[in-house]
């Protein structure tokens, strides 16, 4: 058999092919995993960015602000005035005030009140207890529904990125889960083996053409003497979107922030998960999650590793708030300046609110408070520089009917297009929505 290289092949080059055959072979099976299902594309090229600020953040700290409230509720910080009239934010966070035009603030959002991001990606306000499924939770996260409508959307990228963690705590149940949608539409997470395996491993672009070459031929040879020709055509188009990811760097430049101007990175502030997840859309990643701790270091108040502020509120916020505010900035005004914000949808939240009244592990802390939160939305074409919801005098709960964290998700599907009308099939094969409570924020559309 003549193989179509430039010179002679030797037997280890010929194993080497193989194994990189094999390989593409195997991401070739997760390629056809994705595509089972009809994609169902946007009519415009959008993008979600979902920053969770993992713990629960004080709502009444940060944009549901009660100065007229009595002492021991509103706090020590003072409400600024923004560049939108009656919108009111902390003080700490001056950039995001003088940008307000370009923010949405949904107040009074009624979370399930389990320490678990779990709600915010699903939908689902109960931590499931179904036994019997695959994996342990029962439904799919939200970028991994993305991955299974536009899993063909680009051929050399990946659907659903995860920059970190989602777990308050690592002995916590798994979050980012595709469920019944299958393991091939989890996320591709930069901490795990995903992006080593997306690399060509020293081979030169040349080689790996060379090596295509040769599976060319073998598939050739083997289906001469097998007489299988049935899904040939569909085993070449994932055997070919396979190589292609292999072999694109697009990738992988993605995900390399040393390829910004200096100036760029240094408007981040160091921050480089958020122009990360910007470079991410940007090269055409559907959805990117992003947890964001912000760790700071204060005399005898120990950081608890993200926003549940039992103790030491105050502390603590006085330190995060104007880290978070910087960052936040940053991301939004980098999409504006680059034409790229109309087409990348971002929300930022967390479990739920902080209790409004002060005192719990210490004098100054805030315990959990599931009834009454926020979500901070920017960008994707939303109708921003708003309010929508509201609190009581104390900031405990919503007046009239509280939004919950499906309605933003809702919302969230339809700036990627998705109808939220369509159904999934489960592990049974049972129709299941995407979401039970399927109403948008009409106000942000």
């Amino acid at each position: 058999m003549q193989f179509p290289f430039s010179g002679e092949a030797s037997r280890r080059e010929l194993l080497r092919a193989g194994s990189l055959a094999l390989a593409s072979v195997g991401l070739a099976d997760v390629l056809r995993r994705q595509a089972e299902a009809n994609p169902v594309k946007p009519q415009r090229q959008k993008s979600v960015i979902m920053v969770h600020l993992l713990g629960g953040p004080s709502h009444i700290d940060m944009y549901d602000m009660k100065p007229s409230a009595p002492d021991e509720y509103r706090g020590e910080f003072l409400p600024v005035a923004s560049t939108v009239p009656g919108l009111e934010m902390c003080e700490l966070m001056p950039q995001q005030a003088q940008i307000a035009d370009k923010l949405a603030i949904v107040r009074g959002i009624r979370f399930c009140g389990a320490h678990d991001t779990y709600q915010l990606l699903s939908g689902y306000r109960e931590r499931p207890v179904t036994t019997g499924t695959v994996g342990k939770k029962p439904r799919p996260a939200f970028g991994c529904v993305v991955s299974q409508l536009f899993g063909e959307r680009s051929r050399s990228i990946p659907p659903y990125v995860s920059l970190g963690d989602l777990r308050l705590l690592r002995g916590y149940e798994e979050i980012e889960t595709p469920a019944y949608l299958g393991p091939a539409h989890a996320p591709f997470r930069v901490d795990g083996p995903g992006h080593e395996n997306l690399t060509l491993n020293g081979v030169t672009p040349q080689r790996f053409r060379d090596r295509q070459s040769m599976m060319s031929s073998l598939d050739l040879a083997r289906r001469h003497v097998d007489s299988a020709y049935d899904n040939v055509a569909a085993t070449d188009q994932f055997r070919a979107q396979a190589l292609e990811i292999l072999a694109s760097t697009k990738t992988r430049d993605a995900f390399d922030i040393s390829q910004e101007p200096q100036a760029v990175r240094d408007s981040y502030g160091g921050y480089d998960e958020f122009l990360q997840a910007r470079r991410l859309v940007e090269a055409g990643v559907p959805v990117v999650t992003l947890p964001a701790r912000f760790p700071v270091r204060v005399p005898g108040a120990p950081d608890p590793g993200g926003w549940d502020t039992h103790a030491y509120n105050f502390k603590l916020l006085k330190e995060k708030l104007p880290r978070y505010d910087h960052a936040i900035a940053a991301l939004i005004k980098d999409l504006s300046q680059r034409g790229l914000l109309d087409d990348t949808a971002i929300v930022v939240w967390g479990e739920f609110g902080r209790r409004p009244k002060i005192g719990n592990v210490t004098p100054d802390g805030r315990s959990h408070w599931p009834a009454a939160g926020f979500a901070l939305l920017a960008g994707g074409g939303l109708k921003t520089g708003q309010v929508i919801g509201e609190t009581d005098r104390l900031g405990e709960a919503a007046t009239g009917n509280p939004y919950v964290p499906s309605n933003i998700l809702a919302t969230l599907y339809h700036v990627l297009g998705i109808s939220l009308n369509q159904t999934l099939p489960d592990h049974a094969g049972r129709p299941q929505f995407l979401l039970d409570e399927r109403e948008p924020l009409h106000q942000l559309l």
